[in-house]
């Protein structure tokens, strides 16, 4: 009897061992494909995905909060959502056999196999849930839908903001500029250096650069461009990953350069590779205060028509973040907003901050 009851223990450490492992896992590839808030793709500094762990845990403590403990609450919750997670997974397998079909031998094998799978714990699934249903089942069902419909409303918004960016990119990444100098722009030691956040050569980007020469024409002659790659699960891979996205930030700050001397001001850049965002900002912001007279840090950020705490939420107002903490140092900081307008359209439509 002791060694069954030990048995038992130690089978369901193994299992919880596995849903803290492979939970934030999940959550971070349904981040990177916008099914969840992006933040939850971010690596903490031990490497992990932090916020998945967390949202791991506090799932957990609801539900042992709501069932009292009571196993037979919990057996029902735990079967229905593995037979709904076996027989989506079979389907996407099927799925997936059924689109690759061409030049591919013994498809039909592998199709009929997880169509077999599919039908058999999809039956297990109605039939628990219908058996169940008054004891537990309707709250799993509940709780599972409900996250189903968050999750498709998160990657709705994204996809129009997506969009939106989409059409800020084609607007002013084709403007016209005047030609390349035959003389760069100097550097203008007294001058006012303008130090602008930026993420990767976009819309967003040039509209804040942009508003910083509309906002003081003529005032700053120096131009300094900060970006940081975000080290997060997408990344965090080997060192190809790394060394892909080294040379993506450093040429995204080039055309940045590229850009400023165009429109007939002196420009560099710098960046770094890290895992926390709002940290390796304040650090590259600080040495450039020193190395630079008179500096002012902008940086962009979208302003949405109707703010809540969905936007809120899924929107890591990174400018915000960071001019919190370099106001705190003495260090000014200008954020440049970008208005998002949500209309009665689906889609969505910029103006100018």
């Amino acid at each position: 009897m002791a060694f069954t009851l030990v048995s038992e223990g130690a089978l369901l450490f193994v299992a919880a061992q596995t849903g803290f492992l492979d939970g934030p896992r999940t959550l971070s590839a349904m981040a990177l494909d916008g099914w969840v808030p992006r933040r939850f793709k971010n690596l903490s500094e031990r490497l992990v995905t932090q916020n998945g762990v967390v949202t791991m845990a506090v799932a957990a403590m609801v539900v042992l909060a709501y069932t009292r403990g009571a196993v037979a609450l919990l057996v029902v919750m735990y079967s229905i959502n593995v037979f709904l997670t076996f027989t989506l997974s079979q389907f996407g397998m099927a799925r997936h056999w059924w689109r690759s079909r061409r030049g591919k031998g013994g498809w039909r094998r592998r199709l009929v196999v997880n169509l077999i799978g599919a039908l058999v714990t999809a039956v297990i699934l109605v039939i628990t849930a219908s058996l169940k249903f008054a004891d537990g089942g309707w709250i799993t069902l509940l709780a599972t839908g409900a996250l189903v419909v968050v999750a498709v409303a998160i990657r709705n918004h994204y996809g129009r903001v997506r969009r939106h960016l989409a059409t800020l990119d084609d607007t002013l990444l084709q403007i016209p500029l005047p030609a390349p100098r035959a003389e760069l722009p100097d550097l203008v030691a007294d001058g006012p250096t303008a130090i602008v956040l930026v993420e990767s050569y976009d819309g967003l980007g040039v509209h804040t650069l942009l508003s910083v020469h509309r906002l003081l024409p003529g005032h700053y002659r120096n131009f300094v461009f900060v970006s940081v790659g975000l080290v997060d699960s997408a990344q965090f891979k080997g060192a190809d990953e790394l060394g892909a996205l080294e040379r993506k930030v450093s040429g995204d700050l080039q055309d940045y350069v590229r850009f400023a001397e165009r429109l007939g001001t002196y420009a560099e850049y710098r960046y770094a590779l890290g895992t926390d965002l709002v940290h390796e900002l304040e650090h590259l912001c600080e040495d450039l205060v020193r190395e630079f007279r008179r500096p002012v840090v902008f940086a962009g950020q979208l302003v949405f028509q109707r703010e809540n705490l969905f936007t809120r939420t899924l929107h890591h107002h990174t400018a915000f973040a960071i001019q919190r903490r370099l106001q705190f140092r003495g260090i000014q900081v200008i954020v440049m907003p970008i208005r998002v307008w949500q209309g009665r359209s689906p889609a969505l439509q910029a103006a100018p901050a």
